[in-house]
């Protein structure tokens, strides 16, 4: 934003001098209009002032559009930068704050900075310069009505921090309730089948509803504080400039001052009072911004805790292939308060099939989940001669994770092949054809959550996104996670054929499966 504060800056000192001479060439006008001046006599000053005129729209212009273009600048950088950090976070992260909070403050909470940078800074930069500036201009000419703006000027700003203080607390509870209620919409929409299966999904409306209330009722608590401050505010300057006026009404009669000098002031002090005015209305504005970028960077205070994957920098092409086995020395994982993985040690060699086997709960999925760096875990996890990284793992979970687009789309997910490259047509086919989903059009388009595929279809195409990975990137690690647990006997067979082919490959492949074709086709069960 450097170059924005700066570029502000400067078109805020030209908005003050266009102030500053358009209050000059009007008191030159109206006094010589009063002495009897001619028309061409005062042509040059109503040259200057439409100068003076046009300067100052094209300086109101000018800053409207240098924070319109800051702001999405800076929303991008957030964006990108808290995306980035969710992902070093893990899914772990996102499931205890929750899809709708997250999604909630990237998206509409990272869009209300558009006040913050749109009104309240380019307010904010024109008070710093234009009140001091309008203050001097004044005092050069009449220092009692300088004396008098000095005296009240301070009481804005006074009643500014009170309301302000109250202000922020009513607009972080005002966002608490629309993150609350985005969740609860969310909850609802996922488990509206069920709900409406039970017959249960009309007693979801009460709980909509007071949601929804509690998001209105906070919501008009921040118009009232809103109303109340623009109130304040317009008392204040209002009664500031009458004493001023005032004052120089009395001066002129008594032949204190001329009228050019009166004229002037008296253009010039509701100026003065106009930019800390604005500053005070348009901080409800970006009171919203302000509340989501401080989430915002406590996510990225989190995120940067936590060590960074150094060869996620790396193209894939450039990566050494990793040689050797993957080894868990002693490694520990906690849920909570909960220890799920207590000191396990074990080794996998390259080219074998293992299977992580067990009852529901004993820790396989939260196992895999720390092989991809998602949840923290003790102990050390090596590959070869260094730390395994997500960059050397291909994997497919229990949830396919599909979105909307054609299926090739999904299967192809991250590639560094562009569509329409022969490779990535390639790959796709090699990939659809291991994951037993050569069946499945590639050009399918599927809707919102992959929909559009049986669960079992969804399944393999999930598979067929980690097997197009595994051949693109060359994966040493293969990781899956219930891989067979919606197909049928003949599929999950043949399933079965392309991870031994995998294995075969020189590949570590790890399956987390109970399913007794399953343990039978493994070289090792853990």
């Amino acid at each position: 934003m450097r170059g924005f504060l700066a570029l502000g800056g400067l078109l805020g000192l030209l908005q003050t001098a266009s102030i500053i001479g358009f209050a000059w060439f009007v008191s030159v006008l109206v006094t010589g209009a009063i002495a009897g001046q001619s028309l061409a006599e005062l042509s040059g000053s109503f040259a200057a002032l439409a100068a003076m005129v046009l300067l100052r729209a094209f300086t109101v212009w000018a800053m409207d559009a240098a924070s319109a273009a800051g702001a999405a600048r800076v929303k991008s950088q957030l964006r990108v930068a808290v995306l980035a950090g969710i992902r070093r976070l893990g899914p772990s992260w996102t499931q205890r704050r929750g899809s709708a909070a997250t999604a909630t403050l990237v998206g509409p909470g990272l869009d209300a900075l558009d006040g913050y940078f749109g009104k309240y800074l380019p307010q904010l930069i024109l008070t710093a310069i234009a009140t001091p500036l309008l203050v001097l201009a004044i005092f050069l000419n009449d220092w009692l009505s300088a004396l008098i703006v000095a005296l009240a000027l301070p009481i804005i700003p006074l009643f500014m921090v009170l309301i302000g203080m109250a202000t922020q607390a009513v607009q972080r509870k005002q966002w608490d309730s629309l993150q609350r209620l985005s969740g609860s919409f969310l909850d609802v929409v996922g488990g509206l089948a069920t709900l409406k299966i039970f017959g249960r999904e009309r007693r979801q409306l009460a709980r909509i509803r007071t949601v929804t209330d509690s998001y209105r009722t906070e919501t008009m608590k921040v118009l009232r504080l809103s109303f109340l401050s623009g109130f304040v505010l317009e008392l204040a300057g209002s009664l500031s400039v009458a004493l001023i006026a005032v004052t120089i009404g009395l001066r002129l009669l008594d032949g204190q001052l001329t009228l050019a000098v009166g004229l002037f002031v008296l253009i010039l002090a509701p100026e003065v009072f106009l930019p800390v005015r604005n500053v005070g209305a348009q901080f409800h504005a970006a009171a919203d911004g302000m509340a989501a970028s401080a989430e915002v960077f406590e996510v990225l205070e989190l995120a940067d805790a936590i060590p960074a994957d150094a060869a996620a920098a790396a193209p894939a092409h450039a990566r050494a292939r990793a040689r050797g086995p993957l080894r868990l020395d002693a490694v520990s994982v906690h849920r909570g308060d909960r220890l799920i993985v207590d000191g396990l040690s074990a080794e996998f060699e390259p080219g074998t099939l293992s299977v992580l086997a067990g009852q529901s709960g004993s820790g396989k999925s939260t196992l895999l989940a720390a092989l991809l760096g998602f949840v923290p875990s003790e102990g050390e996890i090596t590959l070869g001669d260094g730390p395994l990284t997500r960059t050397e793992i291909a994997w497919a979970g229990q949830n396919p994770g599909l979105g909307s687009g054609s299926v090739a789309g999904n299967i192809a997910l991250g590639s560094a092949l562009a569509e329409g490259n022969p490779e990535r047509a390639r790959l796709i086919e090699a990939s659809m054809r291991l994951a037993v989903a050569s069946g499945i059009d590639p050009e399918h388009e599927l809707g919102v959550n992959g929909a559009g595929l049986s669960g079992g279809q969804a399944q393999r195409v999930a598979l067929a996104r980690a097997f197009y990975r595994w051949q693109e990137l060359g994966t040493p690690v293969l990781l899956l996670d219930e891989p067979s647990s919606a197909l049928d006997a003949e599929t999950e067979a043949r399933l079965l054929g392309s991870l031994r082919a995998a294995a075969d490959a020189g590949a570590i492949v790890i399956v987390v499966s109970h399913r007794e074709a399953v343990l039978a086709a493994a070289d090792r069960v853990l």
